[in-house]
């Protein structure tokens, strides 16, 4: 359904140039969203695939291996659409207390990622509602390291930023002026709160989503954080009841649709035809994310079973060995140690077991400090996030 713009455009001067910034209208749209039809099948089998990726994460043998890596996936993929070049493994080797080998400010903001997610998300659990003050915390994590440290992290812009070009007078899209940000955030709130029985949470989530990257509220971060909101909403409407949701992997791979569909809604107010296509990324995302969960249960079953079969009387402690890997994707055998239990003689020899069954890999190439990658959980999470294109 096309409405019209979805906004008004301010003259404003920026650098001494005369610059058209969007100002968008509140939510909900009007006239109301078209729910009947192919968007109503799109919702339904969006909900389903939710629905599956709820239960089967309850059937893992520790959810919380699950929810550590995905997380730090998604982390990884969100950054990736903003430039930074750093590896999945990058990350799990700074968090082990290593140097990578790349930047260390590009590591550290997808680490930085990680904490603002989980921050966000105690922050819901403590019944902290889902407001302006929680967006800014979590994006005053998101920017607490890393290079956007020096714009203005956890604080609304002061001052015009623009999408795409060299300034605002050749962008391809200018966000409001910074003197309307806070009243386009409070209108952008009262919506996240609202309470409409005929509007779904997840039509509810692609909206508001849409509309926070129209206002581009902060001068740096704005695209990861408004990828957050999505999970935060959701997380907060308890559509979920672990975050498991992340769009960044589909949006990577869509990424020129997803522009011209900003745009698109901006310009005709169609956003039955943005709606489609969010709830298309929602359920292939959710569908990826249950038949990780899947893979990975049988590699750690498989690799349960090779282990306890054919390590002989060093069964026992490579199985503990195992459990320590599975926890991180990537350890030192000192961490190890710490956490079976075992001396460091028997950890070295029980990982050597492991790497000789081709279930472990030492990644430094060093004589000390060495680490060690569970190989195939790795390259299981690896899957859309090597490709940095």
């Amino acid at each position: 359904m096309k409405r019209g713009k979805t906004g008004r455009y301010e003259v404003t001067v920026t650098g001494g140039k005369r610059v058209r910034a969007f100002v968008p209208v509140p939510l909900p749209p009007k006239p109301r969203v078209d729910l009947g039809g192919p968007l109503q099948r799109r919702l339904e089998s969006a909900n389903l695939a939710l629905g599956r990726l709820d239960s089967v994460s309850a059937l893992l043998p520790d959810e919380s291996l699950f929810i550590y890596s995905y997380v730090r996936k998604e982390a990884q993929l969100s950054s990736q659409i903003e430039g930074t070049q750093s590896s999945l493994a990058d990350l799990l080797f700074l968090e082990m207390g290593g140097a990578p080998g790349v930047p260390r400010d590009e590591v550290e903001e997808v680490s930085s990622y990680v904490a603002a997610l989980n921050h966000g998300l105690r922050r819901l659990q403590a019944d902290f509602p889902l407001s302006n003050r929680l967006i800014r915390e979590v994006h005053g994590v998101l920017l607490s390291s890393g290079r956007g440290r020096r714009s203005a992290p956890g604080e609304f812009r002061r001052s015009q930023n623009w999408v795409g070009g060299s300034r605002p007078s050749n962008a391809v899209f200018v966000p409001p002026p910074h003197t309307a940000v806070q009243e386009c955030m409070g209108e952008l709130e009262r919506f996240l709160n609202s309470d409409d029985p005929g509007l779904p949470t997840l039509v509810k989530a692609g909206l508001a989503h849409l509309q926070f990257e129209t206002i581009h509220p902060f001068l740096d971060g704005n695209g990861r954080v408004g990828r957050l909101l999505v999970t935060l909403l959701l997380s907060d409407a308890d559509v979920l009841r672990q975050p498991l949701l992340y769009l960044s992997l589909f949006l990577k791979q869509h990424r020129q649709e997803y522009y011209r569909l900003l745009d698109h809604v901006r310009q005709t107010g169609d956003w039955e035809t943005w709606l489609a296509f969010f709830l298309e990324g929602v359920q292939i995302t959710a569908e990826d994310a249950v038949s990780t969960a899947r893979r990975l249960n049988r590699t750690f079953r498989d690799d349960y079973d090779r282990i306890a079969t054919g390590a002989g009387r060093r069964a026992s402690s490579a199985l503990q060995v195992h459990e320590a890997l599975k926890a991180s994707v990537v350890v030192s055998l000192s961490e190890a140690t710490k956490r079976t239990g075992l001396t460091f003689p028997t950890v070295s020899g029980a990982m050597q077991v492991l790497v000789e069954h081709g279930i472990a890999e030492e990644f430094t190439g060093k004589s000390r400090n060495r680490l060690f990658s569970y190989r195939e959980y790795l390259a299981v999470l690896n899957e859309g996030v090597v490709d940095a294109g």
